[in-house]
């Protein structure tokens, strides 16, 4: 048994924190939860930035309102890693360019796919999946864990 098995780090913890006390983007994450792909766009300017802001990269307006984005895209480019993979991952690591609609474009993990299966053009689907819950300090010294979600995509 190993002396960190069961113990958290903070510096091994490769998911972002995701409640309102820890972010100003937690909206995201709370609509990833209810299993919709969000992103901010600019009231004053309508720029629609990839991942959520909370100033907009375009007019440095403040005045932004979540916006949902597809479900489903289509792959632009394929990455494939099977050495070097960074720890906390298993191989192959396949990432993706990913157009949503024409309205966006995002780099992403695409996950449940055998290394050369995923080509350009492939459509791909939103894939929400649970990630280690962060430890916080709760009332009365009890440590509470906070539930945590993160985003894939995989072929449709």
């Amino acid at each position: 048994m190993s002396i960190v098995e069961g113990k958290y780090s903070a510096t091994m913890d490769m998911w972002p924190l995701q409640s309102k006390e820890m972010t100003r983007i937690h909206p995201f994450y709370d609509n990833l939860k209810e299993g919709r792909f969000t992103t901010t766009s600019c009231r004053d300017c309508g720029t629609r930035a990839f991942p959520p802001r909370v100033v907009c990269p375009e007019c440095l307006s403040e005045n932004l309102e979540y916006v949902d984005l597809p479900l489903k895209g289509k792959v632009l480019i394929v990455t494939e890693e099977e050495v070097g993979v960074p720890v906390g991952f298993e191989t192959p690591l396949i990432h993706a360019m990913i157009e949503l609609d024409d309205q966006l474009t995002v780099f992403a993990r695409v996950m449940n796919c055998k290394m050369g299966d995923l080509k350009e053009g492939d459509e791909v689907k939103l894939v929400v999946y649970p990630v280690d819950p962060l430890p916080v300090d709760g009332k009365k010294g009890a440590i509470n864990l906070q539930e945590r979600v993160f985003y894939a995509f995989e072929k449709a």
